[in-house]
C-alpha cells in the first residue's frame, strides 16, 4: 500500500531519519498489480480479525491457533519466494514457462479439491444441519499431502521467469486453508483423539500441515530452523537405534504426526503467543512506524546523545534498545536501525566492524529489554506461569547491566581514539524535540496500563490506539488509509515470526512426546553432583547452541523445553532458571561462528562477517557474565529486601564498569595487557555476589588503579582497534 500520509512540513525539529514504511519478510517477490492489492487486503484481513478476536469477539483457542497458523501460511507463500533472492527467481533464466505452469497446475487440482471437498462440508453442517459422513474427509486428506508435496518439490526444482505467484505456490496457499478447514471442522474430536488414536485424515492432514510449516520456514529464516527441526523429527522414529539417554521406543507416524499438530505442539505455548502478543505487538510498533513517533525516539535520543564523544554510537544503544524490544527479532532491528546508525559511527572514526558490532550487540539486547523483551516476556509467562508483571520487573537490572557495559565500551572506546560527537548543524534540535515530548505517551500508556492490572492484550492495545490519538497532533496524522497501511504492515511484518513460532512448535513437540528433555535435565544433575558451575556452563553451551540461527522466540521456546526443566531439578528457582536460559538463547544472535545479528551489522558496514562476529561477542560480553551474576545474586532479579537488592546493584555496576574497562584497555587511561588481566579478574570476582569476593574484585581494581597513576598514562589518540588503524574525526 503506497505510503497515505502527506510530507510533513520541514523545520529545525526535522528528523534525521524516517523509516521506511514497506516492510515484510526478507524473500518477498516481484508481484502483479492486483496481486499486490489482492495480498494488501489479505494482509490487512489477518491483522484486523486478529484484533477483533483478542478484543472484542472471543474465538475457541484451538480454532483461534489453527487458523493464526493458516492465515500466516497463505500470506507467507504468497509473499515469499522460494529462493532468498527473488531477483534470482525473476532472472532464474530464458525459456518456456511451459514446465512452470504444468507443473503448477498438478499441485494446484488437488489443493483445489481438497479445499472445494472441505467448504461443502461446512457448509453442509452449518447451513442445512446435515453432518456429512466422516469417510467425506479421506480423498481430501490424501489431495491435501499430494498437493503440499507437489508444490512444495515444483517450488524448488522449477524457477520463476516472471514476476508474480506461481501456480505451486497458489496451490501450497489453497492447501494451507484446506488444513485449517479440516482441523476446525473436527477441532472437537480432535481435543480428544490427536495424538492417541488418530484416524488416517488426521494424520495425513497434519503430516501435510507440518510440511508447509516447515517450507515457509525455510523461506523466511533459512535452514537452521529446520534442520533442527528435522533432527527431532528424526528423533522420534530412530529412538530405538539410540544409544544411553537418547533411548526411546519409538512412535508410528500416525501418532506422532497427529499428536504434533495439538496444544502440546504446534497449538501449544509458542502459537499462543505468536497468536496473541507477538501479532498485537507487531502491530503496534508498525502504528509507531506508520504515525512516525518511532522515528521521534531514535531523534530524541540523537538530540541528547548526539553531541557526546562517539555520540552515533551511543544512540545506537539507546535507539535500538528501545526498538529492539518491540521488534521481536535481533537481526531485523539492526537491518531497521543499523542503516543509520551504522555509517553514522564510521563517520565520526569507529571502525566498520566496531561499529556494526556495537548495533548488533544493542539490537540483541533489546531483545532482554522490558516491558516487551522481543515477546520472549510473554512465552515466559506462559511456560512458567509466572505474572507477567513479575518478569518484566525482574528483567529490568539484568537488562540495565547490559546496557551499562555495553555504553561504558562505547565510551572508552571513543575516549581510546579521541572521538568527538556529530557537529550541531547535524543534529535534530532538542528544544524542538521537547516540544513533543508526548510522543512517548503511547510507550508510557502501555506500561502504566500493565502496572494498573489490565491484561497484556489490554495494555496493548490501548498503547496501540494512543500512538494513533498522539499522531493527529503531528503533520503525520493518521487517517483511514493510514490505519489501514499499519494493519497492512504488520501483517507482513509478523509472518516471519508466525512460522518461526509454528516451528518451534514442531521441536516443543517432539521435546514433550518423546521424554528427552527429561533425560536431559537427568544429565545435568549428574554433572552437578560434581560441580554446579560445570552444569550451569554446560546449560549455557547447550542454551547457546540451540538458539545459533534462530529468533529470539523460537530460540527461547526450544531451550525453555530442554535445558531449564533440568536446572529447576538442580534446585534452582523457576524465574532464575527461565531468565538464564532466555539469556544465552538470545545472545546466541552474537555469538560466533553463527551470528545472525553481527552478520546483518556486517552487510551493512561492508565488513567481514565471521570478524564482526568474534567483535561483537566481545562488545557483549556481559550478557554471557549477568546471569551468573543473577544466578549467585538472585536479588538482581529483584528477589529480596531493599538493601540487598541496593548492594548487588552497586557491586554488579562496579563490576561491569571494570569488566567494559578490561575488553577495551581502558582503565584510568590506556591499559597493558598484564593490567587488562587484572582488571577483568577483578570483574569475574564481582559475579559471585558475597564480600569476599566483592572485596577481593576492588582490591585488585584498586591495585591496578594506583599502578596505572605511578606509571602516569593518560589517553592516547590513533590507537589500533581490532586489527583496524582508526584516525579520531569531528
Amino acid at each position: 500500500m503506497a505510503q497515505s500520509q502527506e510530507t510533513a512540513p520541514k523545520g529545525d525539529e526535522d528528523l534525521v531519519v524516517q523509516t521506511d514504511d514497506e516492510a515484510g519478510v526478507g524473500s518477498q517477490r516481484p508481484m502483479r498489480t492486483w496481486e499486490s492489492w489482492f495480498f494488501t487486503a489479505v494482509c490487512i484481513g489477518f491483522t484486523a480479525f486478529h484484533l477483533a478476536v483478542l478484543n472484542v469477539f472471543p474465538l475457541e483457542t484451538w480454532s483461534f491457533r489453527v487458523i493464526h497458523i493458516a492465515w500466516g501460511l497463505f500470506i507467507g507463500f504468497g509473499l515469499a519466494a522460494a529462493w532468498f533472492s527473488a531477483q534470482a527467481e525473476e532472472e532464474a533464466g530464458s525459456g518456456s514457462n511451459m514446465p512452470e505452469i504444468a507443473a503448477g497446475l498438478v499441485a494446484l487440482a488437488p489443493a483445489a479439491y481438497a479445499l472445494a471437498v472441505g467448504l461443502w462440508a461446512v457448509a453442509q453442517r452449518e447451513w442445512f444441519a446435515d453432518q456429512p459422513d466422516p469417510a467425506i474427509w479421506e480423498g481430501p486428506s490424501q489431495a491435501l499431502l499430494a498437493a503440499s508435496v507437489l508444490g512444495i518439490l515444483s517450488s524448488w526444482f522449477i524457477k520463476r521467469r516472471r514476476p508474480g505467484v506461481p501456480l505451486a505456490d497458489w496451490a501450497l496457499m489453497l492447501a494451507s486453508a484446506g488444513v485449517a478447514v479440516y482441523l476446525v471442522y473436527n477441532i472437537g474430536a480432535l481435543q480428544f483423539r490427536a495424538g492417541v488414536m488418530p484416524t488416517t485424515p488426521d494424520y495425513l492432514v497434519s503430516m501435510a500441515g507440518v510440511l508447509l510449516i516447515l517450507e515457509l520456514t525455510r523461506r523466511v529464516t533459512g535452514l537452521a530452523l529446520v534442520a533442527i527441526s528435522l533432527v527431532f523429527i528424526a528423533y522420534a522414529f530412530l529412538g530405538p537405534y539410540l544409544p544411553g539417554f537418547l533411548s526411546h521406543s519409538g512412535y508410528r507416524a500416525e501418532r506422532f504426526f497427529s499428536y504434533l499438530y495439538t496444544d502440546s505442539g504446534i497449538l501449544g505455548p509458542t502459537t499462543a503467543v505468536s497468536s496473541t502478543y507477538i501479532v498485537l505487538f507487531i502491530t503496534f510498533a508498525a502504528f509507531l512506524q506508520v504515525s512516525k513517533v518511532g522515528d521521534y525516539f531514535i531523534n530524541f535520543a540523537f538530540a541528547i546523545a548526539g553531541r557526546a564523544r562517539g555520540g552515533p554510537a551511543k544512540v545506537a544503544v539507546f535507539a535500538s534498545g528501545l526498538m529492539g524490544m518491540i521488534n521481536g527479532t535481533s537481526a531485523g532491528n539492526v537491518v531497521a536501525t543499523g542503516s543509520l546508525t551504522i555509517p553514522l559511527m564510521k563517520r565520526v572514526g569507529y571502525s566498520g566492524r566496531s561499529s556494526a558490532s556495537i548495533e548488533a550487540a544493542a539490537s540483541t539486547g533489546g531483545q532482554i529489554m522490558p516491558p516487551i523483551m522481543g515477546a520472549g516476556a510473554f512465552i515466559m509467562a506462559e511456560v512458567t506461569g509466572i505474572p507477567y508483571t513479575d518478569i518484566i520487573v525482574a528483567a529490568l537490572i539484568p537488562a540495565v547491566l547490559y546496557f551499562v557495559s555495553v555504553f561504558l565500551i562505547v565510551d572508552f572506546e571513543a575516549i581510546k581514539l579521541g572521538m568527538r560527537g556529530l557537529p550541531e548543524k547535524d543534529l535534530p534540535k532538542f528544544r524542538a524535540l521537547a516540544k513533543k515530548v508526548f510522543l512517548f505517551l503511547p510507550i508510557l500508556i502501555l506500561i502504566g496500563a500493565l502496572f494498573m492490572g489490565y491484561s497484556v492484550i489490554r495494555a496493548g492495545t490501548l498503547g496501540l490506539a494512543s500512538a494513533m490519538v498522539v499522531s493527529w497532533l503531528t503533520p503525520y496524522r493518521m487517517g483511514p488509509l493510514a490505519i489501514l497501511n499499519a494493519l497492512n504492515i504488520s501483517a507482513r511484518m509478523a509472518i516471519q515470526l508466525v512460522a518461526v513460532c509454528a516451528c518451534a512448535g514442531i521441536i516443543v513437540g517432539v521435546i514433550g512426546l518423546t521424554g528427552v528433555g527429561l533425560r536431559f535435565s537427568s544429565m545435568l544433575l549428574a554433572l552437578a553432583d560434581t560441580s554446579q558451575l560445570l552444569a550451569l556452563i554446560f546449560a549455557m553451551g547447550i542454551s547457546i547452541l540451540l538458539g545459533m540461527g534462530m529468533p529470539t522466540t523460537a530460540a527461547y521456546a526450544v531451550a525453555a523445553s530442554v535445558v531449564a526443566p533440568g536446572l529447576v531439578q538442580l534446585g534452582i528457582e523457576p524465574l532464575v532458571a527461565h531468565f538464564f536460559v532466555f539469556y544465552y538463547a538470545v545472545i546466541s544472535a552474537i555469538t560466533p561462528p553463527v551470528a545472525l545479528a553481527a552478520y546483518a551489522g556486517a552487510a551493512i558496514a561492508g565488513t567481514d562477517p565471521m570478524r564482526t562476529s568474534v567483535t561483537a561477542f566481545k562488545t557483549g560480553l556481559a550478557a554471557f557474565i549477568v546471569p551468573f551474576m543473577f544466578f549467585y545474586s538472585p536479588t538482581l532479579l529483584m528477589v529480596g529486601d531493599n538493601f540487598a537488592i541496593a548492594q548487588s546493584v552497586v557491586t554488579a555496576l562496579f563490576g561491569i564498569y571494570l569488566l567494559a574497562g578490561g575488553i577495551v584497555g581502558m582503565f584510568n587511561g590506556p591499559t597493558p595487557l598484564p593490567h587488562r588481566v587484572v582488571v577483568l579478574t577483578a570483574a569475574l570476582a564481582m559475579i559471585a555476589g558475597g564480600w569476599m569476593t566483592d572485596l577481593l574484585g576492588i582490591g585488585l581494581a584498586l591495585g591496578v588503579f594506583l599502578a596505572q597513576r605511578a606509571a602516569g598514562r593518560r589517553p592516547l589518540t590513533g590507537q589500533s582497534v581490532d586489527g583496524e588503524r582508526v584516525e579520531p574525526r569531528g
